[in-house]
């Protein structure tokens, strides 16, 4: 089993009873949350691409889905402020704790080397307006 209970037993008791369940939800019935949130964990521990996820989390789609909507919906802002309201720990180990590392952060392909332009205000990004503007 690849997911390594990322997820401690006394964590989980503080987070779940601040995501919200599916009572009257129409539709297929949720993935568990703790094997979801385990799966969101993974996927940023490694830097994998979303469709990389292991199949025991679930189908890639449905961690991604779930992740995007607890990101929009202020449930990790509840699991963090339940996290922070239930620790002895002081504001600076939980910022470290949940702080993300800038070295796991990838640039996009074209933030590196692109060329000098006077007007960049007027660039939009596409090659035929790069040639373009050499030409002239």
């Amino acid at each position: 089993m690849l997911s390594a209970n990322v997820i401690s037993d006394e964590l989980w008791t503080v987070i779940e009873p601040v995501l919200r369940t599916a009572p009257g939800r129409r539709g297929r019935p949720w993935n568990d949350h703790r094997l979801t949130l385990e799966g969101i964990c993974w996927r940023f521990r490694t830097g994998s691409p979303w469709r990389d996820l292991p199949a025991e989390f679930g189908a890639w789609q449905s961690v991604w889905e779930r992740h995007r909507r607890w990101s929009a919906d202020g449930s990790y802002e509840r699991m963090f402020t339940a996290v922070r309201d239930s620790s002895e720990a002081n504001d600076t180990e939980l910022e470290s704790l949940l702080s993300v590392d800038s070295t796991s952060v990838r640039a996009h392909q074209h933030a590196a080397g692109a060329p000098k332009l006077k007007a960049a205000a007027d660039h939009t990004g596409g090659r035929s307006e790069l040639q373009a503007r050499r030409a002239s």
